[in-house]
Protein backbone atom coordinates (compact mmCIF):
# COMPACT_ATOMS: atom_id res chain seq x y z
CA UNK A 1 0.00 0.00 0.00
CA UNK A 2 1.70 3.64 -0.69
CA UNK A 3 2.11 5.98 1.87
CA UNK A 4 0.44 9.17 1.72
CA UNK A 5 3.22 10.79 0.24
CA UNK A 6 4.13 8.43 -2.62
CA UNK A 7 0.19 8.53 -3.24
CA UNK A 8 -0.23 12.50 -3.94
CA UNK A 9 3.20 12.48 -5.61
CA UNK A 10 1.42 9.98 -8.21
CA UNK A 11 -0.87 13.31 -8.33
CA UNK A 12 1.72 15.30 -9.61
CA UNK A 13 1.95 17.25 -6.00
CA UNK A 14 5.62 18.95 -5.31
CA UNK A 15 6.09 17.92 -2.00
CA UNK A 16 8.98 19.68 -0.46
CA UNK A 17 12.06 18.78 1.50
CA UNK A 18 10.36 21.07 4.42
CA UNK A 19 7.19 19.56 4.16
CA UNK A 20 5.10 22.26 1.98
CA UNK A 21 3.42 20.95 -0.90
CA UNK A 22 2.36 22.53 -4.17
CA UNK A 23 -0.71 21.46 -5.59
CA UNK A 24 -1.25 21.15 -9.51
CA UNK A 25 -4.99 23.61 -10.42
CA UNK A 26 -6.02 20.40 -12.06
CA UNK A 27 -5.15 18.13 -8.93
CA UNK A 28 -6.93 21.14 -6.56
CA UNK A 29 -9.83 21.39 -9.06
CA UNK A 30 -10.79 17.18 -8.86
CA UNK A 31 -10.23 17.79 -5.17
CA UNK A 32 -12.54 19.89 -5.30
CA UNK A 33 -14.83 18.56 -7.76
CA UNK A 34 -14.61 15.58 -5.38
CA UNK A 35 -16.11 17.51 -1.92
CA UNK A 36 -19.34 18.86 -4.17
CA UNK A 37 -20.64 14.98 -4.57
CA UNK A 38 -23.58 14.49 -2.66
CA UNK A 39 -22.74 13.19 1.00
CA UNK A 40 -19.37 14.07 0.99
CA UNK A 41 -17.65 16.55 3.34
CA UNK A 42 -15.34 19.33 3.44
CA UNK A 43 -13.33 17.78 6.16
CA UNK A 44 -13.48 13.90 5.06
CA UNK A 45 -12.14 15.10 1.50
CA UNK A 46 -9.52 17.19 3.09
CA UNK A 47 -8.18 14.39 5.81
CA UNK A 48 -8.45 11.88 2.59
CA UNK A 49 -6.01 14.42 0.71
CA UNK A 50 -3.66 15.29 3.69
CA UNK A 51 -4.61 19.12 3.82
CA UNK A 52 -6.11 21.14 5.81
CA UNK A 53 -10.08 21.66 5.36
CA UNK A 54 -9.53 25.76 5.23
CA UNK A 55 -7.07 24.95 2.41
CA UNK A 56 -9.90 22.87 0.79
CA UNK A 57 -12.16 25.96 1.54
CA UNK A 58 -10.44 28.30 0.36
CA UNK A 59 -9.86 26.41 -3.08
CA UNK A 60 -14.09 25.99 -3.34
CA UNK A 61 -14.08 29.89 -3.31
CA UNK A 62 -11.52 29.95 -6.00
CA UNK A 63 -13.90 27.96 -7.90
CA UNK A 64 -17.34 30.10 -6.94
CA UNK A 65 -15.32 32.55 -8.37
CA UNK A 66 -14.47 31.31 -11.30
CA UNK A 67 -10.36 31.35 -10.57
CA UNK A 68 -10.38 27.59 -10.44
CA UNK A 69 -12.13 25.55 -13.34
CA UNK A 70 -13.34 22.13 -12.05
CA UNK A 71 -13.61 19.06 -14.37
CA UNK A 72 -16.82 19.01 -16.59
CA UNK A 73 -19.23 15.89 -15.24
CA UNK A 74 -18.87 13.41 -17.67
CA UNK A 75 -22.66 11.76 -19.01
CA UNK A 76 -22.21 8.94 -20.92
CA UNK A 77 -26.42 9.11 -21.81
CA UNK A 78 -28.86 11.38 -22.39
CA UNK A 79 -32.45 10.81 -20.78
CA UNK A 80 -35.59 12.72 -22.38
CA UNK A 81 -38.93 12.50 -20.72
CA UNK A 82 -41.36 11.24 -22.86
CA UNK A 83 -43.48 14.11 -23.86
CA UNK A 84 -47.52 13.27 -25.11
CA UNK A 85 -49.32 16.20 -26.58
CA UNK A 86 -53.02 15.47 -28.15
CA UNK A 87 -55.80 17.77 -29.45
CA UNK A 88 -58.57 15.21 -28.30
CA UNK A 89 -58.70 16.15 -24.51
CA UNK A 90 -56.01 14.00 -22.89
CA UNK A 91 -57.02 10.63 -23.83
CA UNK A 92 -53.83 9.44 -25.53
CA UNK A 93 -51.76 6.62 -24.03
CA UNK A 94 -49.13 7.78 -21.68
CA UNK A 95 -45.77 5.91 -22.22
CA UNK A 96 -43.71 3.91 -19.05
CA UNK A 97 -40.24 4.62 -19.63
CA UNK A 98 -38.05 7.68 -20.62
CA UNK A 99 -36.23 7.24 -24.43
CA UNK A 100 -32.31 7.66 -23.50
CA UNK A 101 -29.94 8.60 -26.69
CA UNK A 102 -26.27 7.65 -26.96
CA UNK A 103 -24.40 11.17 -27.90
CA UNK A 104 -23.95 9.33 -31.04
CA UNK A 105 -27.75 9.01 -31.68
CA UNK A 106 -28.05 13.25 -31.05
CA UNK A 107 -27.47 15.55 -33.90
CA UNK A 108 -25.15 18.65 -33.41
CA UNK A 109 -27.58 21.95 -33.51
CA UNK A 110 -26.68 25.43 -34.46
CA UNK A 111 -24.60 27.51 -33.07
CA UNK A 112 -24.03 27.95 -29.62
CA UNK A 113 -23.56 31.79 -28.24
CA UNK A 114 -23.00 32.61 -24.40
CA UNK A 115 -23.44 36.71 -24.31
CA UNK A 116 -21.98 38.35 -20.61
CA UNK A 117 -22.12 42.11 -20.38
CA UNK A 118 -19.80 42.84 -23.88
CA UNK A 119 -18.70 39.64 -23.84
CA UNK A 120 -20.50 37.14 -26.53
CA UNK A 121 -18.85 33.63 -26.82
CA UNK A 122 -19.80 31.70 -30.14
CA UNK A 123 -19.24 28.30 -30.27
CA UNK A 124 -19.67 25.65 -32.87
CA UNK A 125 -22.88 23.85 -32.17
CA UNK A 126 -21.08 20.32 -32.26
CA UNK A 127 -19.18 21.41 -29.31
CA UNK A 128 -19.53 19.26 -26.39
CA UNK A 129 -21.93 19.81 -23.18
CA UNK A 130 -19.22 18.97 -20.84
CA UNK A 131 -17.01 21.76 -22.99
CA UNK A 132 -19.88 24.19 -22.63
CA UNK A 133 -20.09 23.84 -19.32
CA UNK A 134 -16.24 24.27 -18.85
CA UNK A 135 -16.59 27.78 -20.43
CA UNK A 136 -19.80 28.54 -18.28
CA UNK A 137 -18.63 27.59 -14.93
CA UNK A 138 -15.53 29.53 -15.98
CA UNK A 139 -16.93 32.83 -16.49
CA UNK A 140 -20.44 32.36 -15.58
CA UNK A 141 -18.76 34.23 -11.54
CA UNK A 142 -17.20 36.94 -13.15
CA UNK A 143 -19.04 39.98 -12.72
Amino acid sequence: MATTVEFLRDYGVDIRTNGQRRWPDEVKARIVAESLKPGATVNGVAARYGLRANHLSEWRSRARDGRLVLPAVEDDDFCFASIVVADDGGDAPVPVASAHLAKSDVAPSGPIEICIGQVTIRLDGATGAARVGEIVRAIGARP
